[in-house]
């Protein structure tokens, strides 16, 4: 026999616990006259096969059916595939500590926070030791902490002997400049990259150019164009990041960001560059569309998991129009301007296949080529020239 205290010794329990036990039936034992309890080697068996059972994972109320009565298989199944989900999470959790310490990969994870959570995804990112720009490219481009340097390397070697780097051409450039219903004397170009807009816009109007781009050698390349053109005098670069811009509200008649608005998400860059604009100024932004309303699957899953905030031109529109803009123009960017970007990026590749075949780089940038020849049409590049409206 066995007072409650050696038998929480002998089972491993605490006293607490098994009072808790004997007062919802699991065990029974004898009150002596003293007021002491005691406890039968037939309750220590009991409590062992209670301990048993609870391995397998069912609750205190399960495992008194058990004992009561025949075990009911249905409660068994329930509580296996229970475990099975919970094993699963698990699973997933420690995939994501040991990626976190470099034994793995993230792009799953980095793409779902992303998708909830874009602004706290960016600066955790930031918080981890990137640099904005290095953040941005992560989010974009490698999208795994882990192997991003490696990937960037990769990226930068395809990219780095090329001009242009999103769709476009002079032609797009200047149709939507015409469209512009003011005579610009202060533009600001966002994401200005290599500056081959910028030296269109310096040679076909008398405004002044402030160019932001958070990559140095890019500005530096812009300035050697527009020296090369002629236009340097009238072209102000800055450094700067388009989520914090260094400038007074209402300092702009003209902003032009071809390509580059998703890099802060369209619908948070209409609302935070319309600050930066005078009294009726002109916003125009390039930005990829759909361009049917039941693209095929390989295409939308490439693009949900690409640019998840693509949308149509006419849900684009209506952004523009709630954010507190008047639609002046928008129009799709031809064939052409596509084949501008495009034609040398794919003989880019080409000529690297062969030295690069391992490059996770190298084989994003074939897969997006390969959307582009089966599916541009569904998708496509819409220009949207935009003027601030006083009217909300």
């Amino acid at each position: 026999m066995y007072r409650i205290s050696e038998l929480a010794e002998q089972i491993g329990l605490s006293r607490a616990t098994l009072l808790y036990y004997e007062k919802i039936g699991l065990i029974k034992g004898r009150r002596q006259a003293n007021g002491y309890r005691i406890y039968s080697d037939r309750d220590v068996q009991r409590l062992h096969l209670i301990q048993q059972l609870q391995a397998g994972g069912l609750t205190l109320k399960e495992c008194q059916a058990c004992l009561d009565a025949k075990v009911e298989r249905q409660v068994l199944f329930n509580r296996l595939h229970q475990l099975d989900e919970e094993i699963a999470q698990k699973q997933q959790s420690r995939q994501l500590l040991a990626a976190l310490l470099g034994e793995g990969e993230l792009t799953a994870w980095h793409e779902q926070v992303d998708k909830i959570a874009p602004d706290a995804h960016l600066d955790w990112l930031i918080k981890q030791g990137f640099d904005e720009k290095n953040a941005l490219r992560l989010k974009w481009l490698s999208k795994d902490m882990n192997s991003h340097q490696a990937y960037m390397a990769d990226f930068m070697r395809v990219f780095d002997t090329l001009d242009r780097w999103g769709p476009g051409s002079e032609a797009e450039t200047l149709k939507a400049l015409a469209q512009v219903p003011v005579s610009p004397k202060a533009i600001l170009e966002l994401g200005c990259g290599r500056g081959i807009a910028t030296t269109v816009l310096a040679q076909n109007c008398n405004a002044h150019i402030t160019a932001v781009d958070n990559d140095e050698p890019a500005l530096n390349r812009l300035m050697d164009r527009a020296r090369a053109t002629g236009v340097a005098e009238r072209i102000t670069t800055r450094c700067a990041s388009m989520t914090d811009l260094p400038f007074e509200p209402e300092s702009f008649d003209l902003i032009w960001a071809e390509s580059s608005a998703y890099v802060i998400g369209v619908t948070n860059a209409l609302k935070q560059w319309r600050k930066l604009l005078k009294q009726e100024g002109v916003l125009v932004i390039s930005d990829l569309v759909w361009q049917t309303p039941t693209p095929k699957e390989d295409v939308r899953a490439f693009w949900e998991k690409e640019y998840p905030d693509l949308v149509t031109a006419e849900e684009r529109s209506q952004q523009a129009m709630e954010a507190g803009y008047r639609v002046i123009d928008s129009f799709a960017l031809s064939r052409q301007a596509w084949q501008a970007y495009y034609e040398p990026l794919e003989m880019r590749v080409n000529d690297l296949k062969a030295e690069m075949a391992d490059s996770a780089a190298l084989r994003d940038i074939q897969t997006e080529l390969n959307i582009y020849h089966n599916y541009l049409g569904q998708y496509g590049y819409q220009m949207f020239v935009l003027q601030r409206s006083e009217t909300m």
